[in-house]
């Protein structure tokens, strides 16, 4: 089987989070890899009240965890987020290999050089854009 790249949304129940913000991150975790995944980013997305009650919550706890591994690996996680009583929903999808480098950069709020024609100074007109840190406000 292909070793794929994963991307997991999971809604988490706040009231869980917020008692055991560090617990509920290492129970994510734990799933993937018990399932033989490689987590590579998990990390806090946000929280805000969700646009429906969803078995009674009006308010998630939104989680994104990419991780890689075996096809059946999604299965497995599947049914560990099933059983973990702090997750509200979860969505996975498989990641395009093409794609995979820049979002995990993304995920992990690093810079992507050259990712933007502009900033590597391919732009048509030839002007490297001026940093926005360089125009200062006028005094009056």
């Amino acid at each position: 089987m292909a070793n794929n790249t994963y991307e997991t949304l999971l809604i988490l129940d706040s009231n869980h989070y917020a008692r055991d913000p560090g617990g509920v991150a290492k129970r994510v975790e734990e799933v993937v890899t018990a399932a033989g995944g490689e987590v590579h980013v998990n990390r806090l997305w946000m929280e805000q009240k969700l646009a429906y009650p969803i078995n009674g919550h009006q308010k998630g706890t939104y989680w994104l965890v990419y991780f890689s591994g075996e096809g059946d690996v999604v299965a497995k996680t599947d049914r560990g987020f099933h059983l973990d009583d702090a997750v509200v929903r979860h969505l996975t999808i498989r990641l395009d290999p093409r794609l995979v480098e820049p979002i995990l950069a993304n995920a992990r709020g690093e810079r992507v050089v050259g990712a933007d024609s502009d900033e590597a100074g391919d732009s048509e007109s030839g002007d490297t854009p001026a940093p926005a840190a360089a125009e200062a406000p006028a005094e009056a």
